[in-house]
């Protein structure tokens, strides 16, 4: 069996001193995280974290910088979940769109809200990612690519030794 992480987005999105977050229906619970999901086949982070935010919470998200990178492994199972989250901002709220299957509805928190409800937080990525963008960790968004190499690579580097 080859092993496979889970290869996740998440936004940031902080208005005043309020945070973008769902709640949804997971295994039967109500849980808090933010807007997030999986990257799909043929899109790019960007593009996976925009789409998962309007989906999720009708509001148009724009990445600004990359918050962090986090590796979790879920003890009651064992998945492994490799979470990157961005900061950004919204605009636009579209409220003709249906909110994705299991999202109950898209809320703002403070950070003393969160922590009152850390108990329900899907995962400890939620509180990390809300306390390193406290923490002014940004990554300029330049960092990522996104590579074809079945068609991008034509001349491949090549290993030089002084």
């Amino acid at each position: 069996m080859v092993w496979k992480p889970h290869v996740t987005v998440a936004a940031v999105a902080q208005r005043h001193d309020r945070f973008l977050f769902v709640e949804e229906r997971v295994g039967g619970k109500l849980v808090i995280n933010q807007p997030a999901g999986h990257l799909e086949s043929g899109e790019n982070l960007i593009e996976a974290v925009v789409r998962e935010t309007l989906e999720e919470t009708a509001w148009h998200f724009e990445p600004e910088a990359l918050v962090g990178i986090y590796l979790w492994r879920q003890p009651q199972n064992g998945s492994t979940f490799l979470r990157f989250s961005f900061a950004g901002r919204v605009s636009g709220h579209d409220t003709r769109l249906d909110l994705d299957d299991g999202i109950e509805r898209a809320l703002w928190l403070n950070r003393d809200q969160i922590i009152s409800q850390q108990p329900r937080l899907r995962s400890p990525m939620v509180l990390r990612g809300v306390d390193d963008f406290l923490a002014g960790q940004r990554i300029p968004l330049a960092v990522l690519e996104s590579l074809d190499l079945a068609t991008d690579v034509t001349d491949p580097p090549r290993l030089r030794v002084s």
